[in-house]
C-alpha cells in the first residue's frame, strides 16, 4: 500500500473521497471494516493527523509501531490510533508508548475488547430519565453530536436502579460503539476520516449539591476518556453555564493544554446562535434551539440514537450501532 505521507499533498475531489479509501497498516486492525471508510482527515486538518504528517512525525510513527511489534503487540497499531497517542503526548515517543501500553493493559483487565457483546445495560431506559446522555445526529464537520444534561441528574433515584460500576461499564460500552460503529458511518457520510465528537454539556438547573453528587463518577469517567480514548474531543460546549462559571474556568486555563482549551466553549443561556454555527438546525434538537424532533415511539430524544450509524447507506461491515437495551 502507499505510505500515508504520499497523500499529504494529494488533492482529492469529492468523487475520489467517496470512492477511494486510503488503507494504511491494515494488517494491524479489522481490514474489512477499516477498508470500508476513509482513512484521510479532512482537507485543512493540522499536521499530525492521518493524511497530513511531516517526515519527522512519520518517522516517530514508524518508530513507535516497530517498538510495539517487537514487544508482541498486534492490535490497534494502525496509523490513526498510534497518531492519536502520539498527539496526546506531543509526539514524545516514549510517553506515547507508556500511554499506549497502559491502555492495552486496562483493556485486557476491563474486558474492553468484548464489552459490546458481554455487557447489557438493561436499565438504561430508566437511568436516562435521571441522567440524560445521548447521541443525536452530526455537526457541520460530520462529527457525532453527544449531549449530556448534567443539570437534571438525580443520583439518588439512579442508584435505586443501577450503580457506579455499571455506569462506568456503560461508558466504556458507549466509547467502543462510538469508535467501532458511529465514527465509521460518519466518515462514510462526510467523505473523510472522522475521529472526534461534538459534545454539548447542559448545565441548566445544576447546583453545588447535584454537581458534587456525581463528582466521583465524572472523575472516573474523565480519567477513562483522557487516558484510554485520547484525542476524541472535537468541540465541547458547556451551555446554560451559571453566573461566575466562566470566571472560575479562566483560573484553570493556564494549567490546561492550550489545544484542549481551544475546543471548549462556555456559553450562558443565550447559547443558541453559537450552537447553530456548529450544528445545523435540522440536526439540533428543538429543546436546544434547533428543528430536530424524534418520535417518542422510536425512543424519543433520550433513546432513539439517530445518526448515520442507523442509516443503511452509511452502515458498513461493522453493522448498525448496537443498543445495550431493548425498548
Amino acid at each position: 500500500m502507499f505510505p500515508i505521507a504520499y497523500f499529504r499533498d494529494v488533492k482529492l475531489n469529492q468523487f475520489q473521497r467517496e470512492s477511494f479509501y486510503v488503507i494504511t497498516s491494515s494488517k494491524y486492525t479489522n481490514t474489512s471494516r477499516r477498508s470500508s471508510f476513509p482513512q484521510v482527515s479532512a482537507a485543512g486538518t493540522p499536521e499530525g493527523y492521518p493524511g497530513n504528517i511531516t517526515a519527522e512525525q512519520q518517522s516517530k510513527l514508524l518508530q513507535m509501531r516497530g517498538i510495539l511489534e517487537a514487544k508482541g503487540f498486534e492490535l490497534r497499531l494502525d496509523d490513526s490510533t498510534l497518531l492519536r497517542f502520539l498527539r496526546a503526548r506531543k509526539f514524545d515517543v516514549n510517553l506515547a508508548l507508556e500511554m499506549y501500553e497502559a491502555c492495552e493493559k486496562w483493556r485486557k483487565e476491563f474486558g474492553t475488547d468484548t464489552i459490546l457483546q458481554d455487557f447489557h445495560y438493561e436499565e438504561k431506559p430508566l437511568v436516562a430519565k435521571f441522567y440524560p446522555q445521548y447521541y443525536h445526529k452530526t455537526d457541520i464537520d460530520g462529527r457525532p453530536v453527544y449531549i449530556e444534561e448534567l443539570g437534571t441528574v438525580n443520583l439518588t433515584e439512579m442508584y435505586k436502579i443501577t450503580n457506579q460500576e455499571r455506569m462506568l461499564k456503560n461508558l466504556v460500552w458507549e466509547y467502543e460503539s462510538f469508535t467501532q460503529h458511529r465514527l465509521p458511518a460518519c466518515s462514510r457520510k462526510a467523505g473523510h476520516l472522522i475521529e472526534t465528537s461534538c459534545t454539548i454539556l447542559d448545565l441548566k438547573g445544576i447546583s453545588i449539591s447535584s454537581a458534587y453528587s456525581v463528582l466521583s463518577y465524572v472523575k472516573e469517567a474523565s480519567y477513562i476518556g483522557q487516558n484510554y480514548y485520547p484525542e476524541r474531543m472535537g468541540k465541547f460546549y458547556l451551555i446554560n453555564a451559571p453566573f461566575g462559571f466562566s470566571t472560575a474556568f479562566k483560573l484553570f486555563k493556564p494549567f490546561l493544554d492550550p489545544v484542549s482549551v481551544a475546543k471548549i466553549f462556555i456559553l450562558s443561556s443565550s447559547y443558541q446562535k453559537e450552537l447553530l454555527k456548529q450544528i445545523p438546525a435540522e440536526n439540533l434538537p428543538v429543546k436546544f434551539g434547533g428543528k430536530s424532533t424524534v418520535d417518542e415511539a422510536a425512543g424519543g430524544l433520550l433513546l432513539s440514537d439517530v445518526g448515520p450509524w442507523r442509516e443503511a447507506e452509511f452502515v458498513g461491515p461493522e453493522g448498525e450501532a448496537p443498543k445495550s437495551f431493548a425498548l
